[in-house]
C-alpha cells in the first residue's frame, strides 16, 4: 500500500479567511521535521481589509511561509522587515525565542486582494533548539526549478532529484511545490524515511488512487510513488527524517515540557524582545490544555 494515512484537515477561521490545518493530527505527530502544516485560503479580502496577525512568540522551531498568491509583510523582534511574494520563502528560526507579526502590505489594503499559500513549522534537532534566532528571505529566482513529464517542480527546501535548495536547514528535509499539466506524471523519490503529499487542488492520483482535494496523504516508507492528473493540478510534498517526540502548547514547540512552561511565563511577563514598530500583541491564551507529548 502506498498511502499509510489520509488526513482531512481541521478548518480554522483566522479572522476573515480559512486555514486548513493538517498537522498536528491525532495519531500523527510529524512528517519528517514538519510539525505544523496550514493551507491558507485562497481568500479574497475586500478593500480596506487585510491579514493582521499581531506579534506573538515562538521557541525551538522554524516557521516557513510560501505563497501562491498575494503578499505578507513580516516583522520580527530582530528588526527584520520583509515582504514575501509568491514563490519566495521566508524562513524564521525561533531558536531560544523570537516574536513576529504578519500583515497585509498597505498597498494591498487599498483594493480587493487575495491571499493563498502554505505555512509550516519545522521542529529543530534537540541540539539546535536553543540556537540564536535568525531570519532569511529567499526570492523565488534563487530556488531550483525543473520540468518533468508535464510537471513543473520547485524545490522549496532540502534536496531532491539531484537539486539542492539554498534554504538553510537543520536536518534532512524535503519540501516541493509541484504544478502539473493535464496528463502529467511526477515520480517521487523514496530517499526520505517520511513523506507526504498535500492536494492543493482536485484531480490528483497517487499510484492510481484518487487523492481528494485538501487531503494530506502520508506515504508508506520506501514506496515508489507516482503522482498523476487528468487536468491541471497542484500539490505540495513534505518529508524528511524524524526527530523524536515533541511537546506543543499554543505557539511553542520543544523536546522538553519544562521549556514550554518557561516560554509561557516569559511571554506573560514581557520577557520576549518586542517587534519594533508594533505596539499590540497577542496575549497568552487562557483555557488552552496543558502541554502533552503529541501522539506518534
Amino acid at each position: 500500500m502506498t498511502i499509510d494515512q489520509l488526513i482531512e484537515p481541521e478548518t480554522k477561521n483566522l479572522g476573515g479567511f480559512v486555514a486548513r490545518r493538517s498537522l498536528p493530527y491525532p495519531g500523527r505527530q510529524m512528517v519528517g521535521p514538519f510539525i505544523f502544516f496550514d493551507h491558507l485560503g485562497p481568500a479574497v479580502l475586500p478593500a480596506g481589509d487585510g491579514v493582521d496577525v499581531r506579534p506573538h512568540p515562538h521557541i525551538n522551531l522554524a516557521t516557513v511561509t510560501y505563497l501562491f498568491e498575494g503578499a505578507l509583510l513580516h516583522r520580527d523582534s530582530l528588526g527584520t522587515v520583509q515582504e514575501i511574494q509568491p514563490g519566495a520563502v521566508n524562513w524564521m528560526t525561533a531558536g531560544r525565542g523570537i516574536s513576529h507579526s504578519e500583515r497585509s502590505p498597505d498597498r494591498d489594503r487599498r483594493e480587493e486582494s487575495t491571499i493563498h499559500g502554505i505555512q509550516t513549522w519545522v521542529a529543530l534537532p534537540t541540539a539546535d533548539e536553543e540556537t540564536d534566532p535568525w531570519f532569511n528571505h529567499y526570492p523565488a529566482s534563487t530556488l531550483p526549478t525543473w520540468q518533468a513529464a508535464g510537471a513543473s517542480i520547485t524545490l522549496i527546501a532540502g534536496q531532491s532529484h539531484g537539486y539542492m535548495s539554498p534554504v538553510k536547514v537543520f536536518s534532512p528535509i524535503l519540501y516541493l511545490d509541484v504544478v502539473l499539466e493535464p496528463q502529467a506524471r511526477f515520480t517521487l523519490e523514496a530517499n526520505y524515511s517520511e513523506r507526504a503529499v498535500y492536494s492543493v487542488t482536485a484531480g490528483l492520483q497517487i499510484n492510481q488512487t484518487v487523492l481528494p482535494q485538501h487531503r494530506l496523504a502520508v506515504l508508506s516508507k520506501g514506496a515508489t510513488t507516482t503522482i498523476t492528473t487528468d487536468k491541471a493540478a497542484r500539490c505540495i510534498v513534505i518529508g524528511g527524517e524524524p526527530l523524536g517526540t515533541r511537546y506543543k502548547w499554543w505557539n511553542f514547540v520543544s523536546s522538553r515540557i519544562e521549556r514550554l512552561e518557561q516560554a509561557k511565563a516569559d511571554w506573560h511577563n514581557g520577557q520576549f524582545a518586542p517587534v519594533p514598530g508594533e505596539s499590540d500583541f497577542i496575549p497568552l491564551p487562557k483555557g488552552v490544555k496543558e502541554a502533552n507529548p503529541l501522539p506518534e
